[in-house]
């Protein structure tokens, strides 16, 4: 166990993903903090050169259990969740001999992409659910994005602020959040007596992008997605016209589908506020786009317009010469085909995109 030094700053590091960790290593050490490690990344570490103190010498105990229990100890968790402010902390501190840890960077084993029993992390959660919740006093960083504005504010500021270490907390414990549910749909996918409607759902998600607005243009809007995965929306490129809004998304996505439920031939759905006004089919996209059209022409006006086919110059011609779409989205424009929409309404919103990918199941 090493001696001692109530006054220096530590940071503990531990990760699967060792993504620059060497380099925040390095300017951890420039700052003068100390270093507090295990395993893979404390071999990392110290191959760089770089003075770490490995968990078991720290602590005194040593890696047991397969490396099932490493960093479960009093003086790992103590030295986390020690509140500074309070007299009876500090004192067991010093009675216990354990030093107090500033800075938590430790990100899980990949669950998602490699499901598995051995694959559940114990003491990487539990350390950072510590820190996190003694995010007054300590700073939690799961993501390697977050290392070089943390280094930077330290050297800077000499620590992290309230602002910073509140955000790197709410991360920590969506880190952890997602790491259960995925846990949680493992179980379940792999139990052959699962029922067929699970007791709970736990969604984790991300927000992919910020919309113009949400349903009304008083209310905000985002698109989320599931952690860890990509839908098509992260795909689609769009070519012009205003930012979309939350009901431009909703819509075309129906739409989208809509038109690639339509079978094989060209077809054309057209949908404003979740309702069809038109979907035809025909043996030229053209037809089908005025088939669609003159289902409802007034309600049309200000909808999506979704094509299973590259729109052509037969095929804008019809668009022109019918009322204003909100957003077309296709699976492409043929050469020309863009200017001239942009010339005609320039606010439309113009989409390329996959084709949607079928049901599950």
């Amino acid at each position: 166990m090493p001696e001692r030094t109530p006054s220096s700053r530590r940071a503990l590091l531990s990760v699967f993903d060792k993504s620059g960790v060497v380099d925040l290593a390095a300017g951890l050490v420039g700052l003068g903090w100390e270093l507090i490690s295990s395993g893979g990344t404390a071999r990392e570490i110290a191959a760089a050169g770089l003075p770490v103190t490995d968990v078991a010498d720290h602590t005194g105990s040593p890696i047991m259990l397969g490396h099932r229990v490493v960093t479960l100890h009093p003086r790992i968790h103590g030295g986390i969740l020690a509140d500074r402010d309070d007299p009876e902390h500090r004192a067991d501190l010093e009675a216990h001999g354990i030093d107090p840890i500033d800075l938590v960077v430790v990100n899980l084993y990949p669950f998602r992409s490699e499901p598995g029993i051995e694959m559940i992390d114990i003491g990487g959660p539990t350390m950072v659910r510590a820190a996190a919740k003694n995010h007054a006093h300590v700073g939690v960083v799961v993501d390697p994005d977050d290392y070089p504005a943390v280094l930077d504010e330290l050297g800077r500021s000499g620590g992290l602020s309230d602002v910073t270490r509140r955000r790197l907390a709410r991360a920590a414990f969506a880190h952890t959040a997602a790491y259960d549910a995925a846990i949680v749909g493992w179980l379940d996918g792999t139990d052959k007596d699962a029922e067929a409607l699970p007791p709970t759902l736990h969604l984790a998600l991300e927000r992919a992008e910020v919309l113009r607005y949400g349903e009304n243009p008083h209310q905000a809007g985002a698109r989320y997605r599931t952690i860890g995965e990509n839908s098509m929306w992260d795909g689609v490129v769009q070519h012009a016209g205003l930012a979309l809004s939350y009901l431009n998304l909703f819509d075309a996505d129906a739409a989208w589908r809509l038109a690639h439920d339509l079978g094989d031939r060209p077809a054309v759905a057209i949908i404003k506020h979740a309702n069809p006004c038109g979907a035809a089919v025909a043996d030229d996209l053209a037809t089908a786009y005025q088939r669609a059209f003159e289902c409802d022409p007034r309600s049309a006006f200000g909808g999506i317009v979704a094509t299973n086919r590259v729109i052509d110059e037969t095929t804008v011609e019809a668009m022109e010469a019918a009322a204003q779409a909100d957003v077309v989205i296709a699976p492409g424009f043929d050469e020309g085909v863009i200017g001239r929409l942009i010339a005609k309404r320039k606010n439309t919103r113009l989409l390329t995109a996959a084709a949607p990918a079928p049901p599950a199941g």
